[in-house]
């Protein structure tokens, strides 16, 4: 009973936790509008007039919907989250190529973002069909192309939730990747499958949102189906050591770190595709590193209440410590040694030594 107890408390402290990081860290630069319908616009991001640190990452929020919905720049792409983790999730639709007994009957495949990459680590590239060779085609510095091939005569071969080459397969997409085309083929247009698979389907999307169905193969509709995909951001078109030469315009604010990011690409002979750098709250803070004085000291002592019942918990920037109180020793913490009784010393006294001898 003891284990279960200590075991939800440290879930809803974990949850108050995660509910005011997120709370302070949905910061939008003062004055400026903090939501767009249900999603936050934290700085840098912003729907214009200075709330947004560049172009870049102007939000347009589209009022004539109910609720409003949320766009990145001038585009249609539809945003769903901002991370100030250096990650934003938008969604897409798919590209088709499809066929009737005629021959092909529709096709759509092209996609572009310009200014933000597509994660590499977060989003697989996937590909839907029973007669189906789908690339993933574009440039980042250099020219790329990666895809995969899925075939299956019988629908009695396919496995739900299986993306392994029979109906469905995936691929992993390269770093720095700004824009694609999708291209398909076909051995025959669909012809022996086309009473249950009458449609190739390409799309890339969040890892893990999509599970495959038998049921998408023969779905006429499945091309209006919009998807998740996760884009990684940075501020500029420095590294971190770059950018902190021009302190006028570094992003980073008081209280926090500077990061070089993992996503962005270099070839010999090319120059970096914008690696840009992502800011931080150093440890002990939280909130937003971009706004000046955004990253404000946590109070340990309030929210993890580290010290045991015999300690006295002090919050100083960016840590704490405990405290045992007067005749007691340890570290005071909960998971530490605590605080004990100070084990008193016994005094000594010198001990005599007499030697007896026989004296002749």
């Amino acid at each position: 009973m003891g284990l279960d107890r200590t075991c939800k408390e440290f879930a809803l402290l974990s949850l108050k936790l995660t509910i005011i990081a997120t709370w302070v860290a949905a910061q939008p630069k003062p004055e400026c509008q903090s939501n767009c319908g249900d999603i936050s616009i934290p700085y840098p991001f912003g729907t214009g007039n200075g709330c947004n640190i560049s172009s870049n990452f102007f939000i347009r929020c589209d009022t004539t919907s109910n609720p409003p919905k949320t766009f990145l720049s001038s585009t249609d792409i539809e945003v769903l989250h901002i991370s100030l983790d250096g990650y934003l999730r938008i969604q897409q639709l798919v590209g088709f190529d499809c066929y009737n007994s005629l021959g092909r009957s529709s096709y759509g495949e092209s996609f572009s973002l310009l200014n933000f990459p597509i994660s590499n680590t977060r989003n697989k590239f996937t590909a839907i069909g029973c007669d189906t060779y789908a690339l993933i085609e574009g440039t980042l510095g250099h020219t790329f192309s990666t895809g995969c091939v899925t075939f299956c005569s019988d629908v009695e071969d396919v496995i739900n939730g299986s993306c392994s080459g029979i109906g469905c397969c995936q691929a992993a997409i390269p770093k720095g990747v700004r824009n694609y085309v999708l291209n398909f083929d076909t051995r025959r247009n669909h012809s022996n499958v086309l009473d249950f698979n009458p449609c190739s389907y390409g799309f890339v999307v969040e890892d893990g949102a999509y599970n495959f169905s038998v049921s998408d193969l023969s779905n006429v509709n499945f091309n209006t189906t919009k998807f998740p995909i996760i884009l990684d951001w940075t501020i500029g078109n420095q590294n971190c050591t770059e950018a902190k030469l021009d302190p006028k315009n570094y992003a980073c604010k008081e209280n926090s770190v500077c990061i070089d990011p993992e996503n962005y690409s270099c070839k010999e002979n090319t120059s970096c595709i914008n690696p840009g750098y992502l800011c931080k709250c150093l440890d002990g803070f939280q909130g937003n590193p971009y706004l000046s004085y955004g990253c404000q000291d946590i109070d340990e002592c309030e929210t993890l209440k580290p010290c045991n019942e015999t300690a006295t918990c002090y919050d100083v920037a960016g840590s704490y410590y405990c405290s045992c109180p007067e005749g007691f020793e340890g570290d005071g913490q909960k998971n530490g040694t605590g605080c004990s009784p100070k084990v008193k010393s016994h005094q000594s006294f010198p001990t005599l030594l007499v030697a007896l001898g026989w004296f002749i």
